[in-house]
């Protein structure tokens, strides 16, 4: 997947139950609700195989970008450490 690099796979998958996966996932739901009253279907009988789709699509995209998330955040660590690492004199301990 091009909007993931390869060194995600290093990191440990997130769960699969996020609040991000959730959230997304009830936004599709709504979204497809929202889709059967606008075009005056009954609202939570009609198109049920398009509102678990919603939630489908929904819950995936979450999914990756609570990854993408996880990876930005190693990266910042990374790189904080990288260069605490480098520079101890700018960071000494208290009371030294």
């Amino acid at each position: 997947m091009a909007f993931l690099p390869d060194e995600v796979r290093s990191l440990p998958p997130p769960p699969l139950f996020n609040r991000v996966s959730a959230w997304l996932g009830f936004v599709g739901w709504l979204t497809a609700l929202m889709d059967n009253s606008f075009n005056r279907r009954p609202v939570l009988r009609a198109g049920v195989h398009r509102q678990l789709l919603f939630t489908t699509v929904g819950w995936f995209v979450g999914y990756y970008l609570m990854k993408r998330s996880d990876y930005f955040y190693a990266k910042l660590d990374r790189e904080l450490l990288e260069y605490v690492r480098h520079h101890p004199e700018d960071f000494k301990a208290a009371g030294t």
